[in-house]
């Protein structure tokens, strides 16, 4: 089944509740965290992921685009994080896996991510603890980028590896996904689909989680 998560950058912060009703015909709220140290942009915090919960009963699907998320993972996961992804990119390898071992003994289902510079390969220490990869299609840090279609290599190998172990592990795609490209990304393995602009922008919203199904 394929899922779509409504990415809330693209949503009015200063109506986020009404904006978070918006999308409630989605699977998942995509929630970016940006740190403005591991990429270039300041997004939102823990106490607004808190305030997101108490205001929605979606899946909330935490991006955290943070240096060294170890330190965090725990608090998102206590905040009201769903799922929580962490970029390999953005610690050692021993500290990445220990942030999965975190988030998973909170009960809740843990994952990596990979920017668009980061080979497939990259997800293999991880992939038997996670519920969920993550494969940038844009830089992260901003949205609204042009779609990366030479990302869809690297999506495929890992729908081989998940399937091929056997792995209850969803492969998600974020950056640029719109009713054009989120037909590529699903014939290449992805199953949850982030988009933002193009839902938020969409004249029926409902009708657009629809579309971005396949």
């Amino acid at each position: 089944m394929i899922k779509i998560a409504p990415s809330i950058l693209s949503a009015d912060f200063a109506n986020l509740e009404r904006d978070i009703q918006k999308v409630r015909s989605a699977d998942y709220l995509h929630v970016d965290v940006m740190d403005g140290i591991f990429v270039p942009n300041i997004t939102i915090g823990i106490p607004v992921v808190q305030s997101i919960r108490a205001a929605t009963d979606m899946i909330l699907d935490v991006h955290l685009m943070i240096d060294r998320p170890v330190r965090y993972v725990e608090r998102f996961c206590q905040a009201g994080a769903d799922i929580v992804t962490v970029h390999v990119e953005a610690d050692s390898e021993e500290n990445t896996g220990r942030a999965l071992d975190i988030i998973r003994a909170q009960g809740k289902r843990a994952g990596v991510v990979l920017k668009p510079k980061t080979p497939a390969e990259a997800a293999l220490p991880f992939l038997d603890r996670c519920g969920m990869v993550l494969v940038m299609t844009v830089e992260p840090g901003f949205g609204g980028q042009k779609f990366m279609a030479d990302m869809m290599p690297k999506l495929r190998q890992l729908r081989e590896w998940i399937d091929g172990r056997g792995l209850d592990c969803e492969l998600e795609v974020d950056g640029g996904v719109d009713p054009v490209t989120c037909k590529t990304v699903i014939a290449n393995g992805a199953n949850v689909l982030v988009a933002g602009s193009a839902v938020y922008k969409a004249p029926d919203i409902p009708a657009r989680i629809q579309e971005l199904k396949g």
